[in-house]
């Protein structure tokens, strides 16, 4: 058990942190939504209630569609687009795709390859783009209940004007939420993959050796 603990510290780590954010989202966000119903002399919802309402779904799907868009843009935009010097950059001689000697598939695998990566054709092919399209799926399920949810809590409100589904999906209200999500997203990659080049986090996989030059790309410390 500690063994285990100990190899999936990180997973487990992160896990806990989010169970206990949402947790902490649910009571707060209950608070504020009964502070504003109180206040249009609307009724109040219990904790219960508030925890399966469109209100609650779509304030929480809204970040992890989000969320999901970056690391499907992250991984599949790493692919040909360069940051020089930073460890989330390949080097510019490696742009692209990669041989297969280089990817370890096909002829090349070794024994502990992944059945599929030594399987070849339409498996392989699919293996290879496997971690963007889980990413893409997950954005695009996210975004659907955000969408979904959005247009059951426009529609509940009393004061709001009350739409169609795809209508929904044009307002200002359904591409406010997702795009304020977005830029934050957008912000934080950049932000990353320049400031990477030039600061350093002594030990992590996310930082070039301390003593790396700042032209020194793929290099994690």
């Amino acid at each position: 058990m500690r063994r285990f603990l100990r190899e999936h510290s990180l997973t487990l780590v992160f896990a806990g942190l989010f169970l206990a954010a949402l947790v902490g989202q649910l009571f707060t966000g209950h608070a504020d939504y009964n502070e504003r119903q109180a206040a249009l002399g609307q009724p109040l919802l219990s904790l219960g209630s508030y925890l399966f309402s469109a209100d609650y779904l779509v304030d929480v799907t809204e970040n992890w569609q989000s969320e999901y868009l970056q690391f499907f843009l992250y991984v599949t935009a790493t692919v040909w687009l360069i940051q020089k010097g930073s460890p989330e950059s390949k080097p510019a001689g490696k742009v692209g795709h990669e041989s297969d000697k280089e990817q370890q598939v096909g002829q090349y695998a070794t024994e502990s390859s992944p059945t599929w990566a030594r399987a070849g054709g339409w498996r392989t092919a699919v293996f290879s783009k496997s971690l963007g399209l889980a990413m893409l799926v997950l954005f695009l399920f996210s975004w659907s209940m955000q969408w979904v949810a959005g247009w059951y809590a426009n529609n509940s409100d009393p004061l709001a004007e009350k739409m169609g589904l795809f209508q929904y999906f044009l307002s200002a209200d359904f591409w406010n939420r997702s795009l304020q999500n977005w830029q934050s997203e957008f912000l934080a990659i950049a932000s990353m993959a320049i400031l990477s080049v030039y600061l350093r986090q002594r030990g992590s996989p996310e930082s070039k050796p301390v003593g790396s030059a700042h032209s020194v790309s793929d290099e994690s410390g």
